[in-house]
């Protein structure tokens, strides 16, 4: 009975919990003035993509019915799908922020034209082609703004609250860009959309253009197998466009997070056929239906955003990605069961909580696992794989329909999402728990030539050091010896002697070896365990990259040693 009653209570508890997590989260967010900026750029960029989507929609239709609209948007994705890993190579390539101000700029002049066909009463097909090309230069746009990202926040658990913000204001753009556009049309005109939709390009630019990000050199990733640390990476386009596909190919990890990526947007292209059969045959609205089906899908996706940004500090990325696949899969088999009114709108809520759970946590996994140098052609591979399967799916659907009828197709596409989902069970937690943090995360932190480094950076080494036991009275370093590692007294006292004198002795959290390291020298000094120690040591390229990379780090570190060499 007691676990009973205090089950309500605990809930609420648990609800409140979420909501602080998420409201400080948030927070941080927005209080970092350069997430900040990239926030309200990606807002205002798509909400006026979605309006100006909208006006295109409505001048096709006027053209050419519903069959122009159909035309015009499966030419459009196909573009996107090609034409997103060859222009994601600008975000490796350039200066992430050019990247997205060119992006803007470009879709400005573009849809600026495009606007001045309709005001010149034009044919339609320069309206058209200046459309699509509009979408091909925003292609560029979300690569290199999710390959920026990791150098503009703070933590590992910023990132994920800022990813999360980004898919939260994607959600409310689904809905408030086509109702804007909906209304301004009918207010104005068709040409005063594409007008407006320019200017939010602008403002865009001009935000991004305000963003600095910090001091410090690009992180490297902590990730696996064959991920692009090969310095001879083959130059050219073709060699850099085949960079991205080989870092999907053979890391293991990036494959893994891709794959589930495109089983989710299998059924998310499905979902535009399913949608509007559930309701015609259940809802028995008529297509019209679609639109409180879709309304109910963005209730859910909202929930399912708090929850994301709630989460970021549990570290369960993988984890959690896995679900919101699943999420969009089980539901369906709900509808299979009983269609009706309450399972298709019960099914609409968990898939919408669902897709930002997709959203966040994949964005987040890519931008921690993919070398930097790779990381924009990484995104643009993988978004030109989910709008591919995306397509697929839409495509397969109305012949699934046809071959087993439409509730039965609904089982196949659930069980067969879940099938192509589960197995990656294992591999999900392993993920998770090689992007843990480390242990020695908080000694690092205590080293002051470390301090100024980012936390992506400082776990990255805590990953990289060796642990050593050495029994009391034995030579640690000799002088004269070649210089090759850092050392951390994790537990136990040292001794450090110049010749026969010495001259301090270092314990738990004192370090030793930088001198050698910074000056390239030999061993300036010989230390002997004074007691049983446990050292942690850092390998000399890894602790040269990070330290001499930062400028208050390198700074730190010639100030310890200038102070060292003068005892």
């Amino acid at each position: 009975m007691t676990e009973v009653a205090s089950s309500p209570a605990g809930a609420i508890g648990n609800a409140r919990a979420a909501l602080r997590e998420t409201r400080d989260s948030l927070a941080s967010v927005f209080r970092n003035p350069r997430l900040r900026r990239i926030q309200l750029a990606l807002a205002g960029s798509m909400i006026g993509d979605w309006a100006y989507a909208t006006a295109v929609a409505v001048f096709a239709y006027g053209v050419g019915g519903a069959k122009a609209v159909g035309l015009y948007y499966t030419v459009r994705l196909g573009l996107i799908a090609v034409a997103s890993p060859m222009l994601a190579i600008a975000a490796d390539r350039w200066p992430r922020r050019s990247v997205m101000v060119v992006s803007d700029v470009a879709r400005f002049v573009l849809v600026a034209l495009a606007a001045a066909c309709l005001l010149l009463d034009t044919d339609p097909w320069p309206v058209f082609v200046l459309a699509g090309l509009a979408s091909l230069a925003g292609a560029a746009f979300r690569p290199a703004q999710n390959a920026w990202m990791p150098k503009l926040a703070d933590s590992p658990e910023e990132l994920t609250a800022s990813n999360g913000t980004s898919s939260t204001l994607e959600s409310l753009s689904f809905f408030i860009g086509p109702s804007l556009g909906a209304l301004l049309i009918t207010a104005t005109d068709v040409p005063t959309v594409f007008l407006l939709n320019a200017a939010t390009f602008l403002v865009s630019a001009l935000l991004v253009l305000g963003i600095h990000e910090r001091e410090g050199r690009p992180e490297t990733p902590i990730s696996v197998a064959a991920s692009g640390e090969d310095d001879d990476e083959p130059s050219g386009f073709f060699g850099q466009l085949f960079g991205g596909f080989g870092a999907v190919a053979h890391d293991r990890d990036i494959l893994m997070v891709g794959a589930l990526l495109c089983v989710q947007t299998i059924v998310a292209g499905a979902s535009a056929v399913f949608m509007i059969v559930m309701a015609v045959d259940i809802l028995e609205t008529g297509s019209e239906g679609v639109g409180y089906i879709d309304s109910v899908f963005g209730v859910g996706a909202i929930l399912g955003g708090v929850f994301a940004i709630a989460r970021a500090r549990k570290r369960r990325l993988c984890w959690d990605l896995l679900v919101g696949v699943m999420l969009w899969s089980l539901p369906l088999l709900l509808v299979w069961l009983v269609p009706s009114w309450g399972t298709v709108f019960a099914a609409a809520v968990v898939m919408g909580f669902g897709n930002p759970l997709v959203d966040v946590n994949f964005a987040t996994l890519i931008q921690r696992i993919t070398p930097d140098e790779l990381l924009g052609r990484v995104f643009g591979t993988l978004e030109g794989a989910c709008i591919g399967t995306m397509a697929l799916g839409s495509l397969m659907m109305p012949f699934l329909i046809d071959a087993v009828g439409f509730e039965t197709s609904l089982l196949v596409l659930g069980l067969g999402v879940a099938a192509l989902a589960i197995p990656w069970i294992p591999a999900a937690l392993a993920l998770d728990r090689r992007l843990g943090v480390p242990p020695a995360v908080p000694l690092l932190e205590s080293v002051p030539m470390f301090a100024p480094l980012s936390p992506d950076t400082i776990e990255r080494l805590a990953r990289k050091l060796v642990h050593f036991e050495v029994p009391a009275g034995s030579t640690i370093i000799t002088e004269g010896q070649v210089s090759d590692r850092f050392f951390i007294i994790e537990s136990g006292t040292v001794a450090v002697s110049h010749g026969d004198r010495v001259v301090r002795h270092e314990e738990a959290g004192d370090f030793f070896g930088e001198i050698g390291l910074l000056r390239d020298v030999p061993r300036t000094a010989t230390i002997t365990a004074d007691s049983d120690t446990v050292l942690l040591a850092l390998e000399r390229d890894d602790f040269l990259a990070a330290v001499t990379g930062q400028d208050d780090a390198r700074m730190a570190a010639e100030s310890i040693v200038t102070r060292r060499i003068a005892v």
